[in-house]
């Protein structure tokens, strides 16, 4: 495979926004298999880092989605590249391609990991979410207790359990709206933690329908008004402005403390 046949597969998968380059570095990297440089549209890969094309095509796959996360952003994507936005690009993309067939899922197609996933889901993913809804369950009749004792629940809780409030009301959520167990705990937890009905049923098909966690979590974002992108682009730069006076300050208030315990000023 070459880069330019990648290229023409990940054109299949969706056709971006802007144009883009493919480049094989020709060499082999410890530190990456693949770069993307958005200021020049190029994905690097470095294809000597590969035994096999499948594993190429999702070092493309992936890379591809920081251009499509870069060029479709209505704000600038900061340095911390791999965001939850980013995530649920890179699912979708991996999703497409292995409908289009330009990319084979392993977890799939493999025997082995095959076995692996049904054993992990079955033998304990669903049997903890099973404990952990039967653990909501307990706490409501722990709270119950503490009612008719006169008791503080949030006490007993945190000193009597040594747990935390907040995972105890996921726990309570988690009972109370009688979410499946075999989505596995995580996800329960995301799911027991919607408030809405409709969109906490919507949640629930979701990871049913095999969506990852990155896919829930934008799909159930309320979606925000409409806005001309000049006017998010001010907004941005007003908070950004904003972020650099405080920081202006405290590094002002930083450094007169220094010279107060008898330390010099930054050069």
């Amino acid at each position: 495979m070459n880069q330019d046949q990648v290229k023409e597969f990940l054109l299949k998968i969706e056709e971006p926004s802007e144009d883009f380059f493919v480049i094989f570095s020709g060499k082999t990297s410890k530190k990456a298999n693949g770069i993307y440089h958005p200021d020049t549209r190029e994905i690097i890969i470095h294809n000597r880092n590969f035994d096999n094309d499948n594993a190429l095509m999702y070092t493309a796959i992936h890379e591809f989605a920081h251009h499509i996360h870069f060029t479709t952003s209505p704000m600038p994507v900061g340095p911390r590249s791999h965001t939850l936005e980013f995530r649920s690009i890179l699912h979708r993309l991996l999703a497409r391609a292995e409908d289009v067939r330009v990319y084979l899922n392993p977890f799939e197609s493999d025997p082995d990991f095959a076995s692996m996933t049904q054993k992990l889901r079955r033998e304990v993913l669903t049997e903890n979410g099973r404990l952990m809804k039967a653990f909501g369950a307990a706490l409501v009749e722990a709270e119950r207790l503490c009612r008719e004792k006169g008791a503080r629940f949030d006490d007993y809780i945190e000193r009597a359990l040594s747990m935390d409030m907040r995972t105890a009301s996921t726990l309570i959520r988690i009972h109370n709206y009688d979410v499946s167990p075999e989505l596995g705990y995580g996800n329960m937890a995301t799911v027991a933690g919607i408030r809405n009905d409709e969109k906490r049923a919507q949640a629930e098909r979701a990871f049913e329908e095999g969506q990852s966690p990155d896919m829930v979590k934008v799909g159930i974002r309320p979606e925000a008004p409409e806005d001309d992108p000049l006017s998010k682009l001010e907004r941005e730069r007003r908070r950004i402005q904003r972020t650099i006076r405080s920081l202006e300050s405290k590094l002002t208030d930083l450094e007169q403390r220094i010279q107060r315990l008898g330390g010099t000023s930054a050069e």
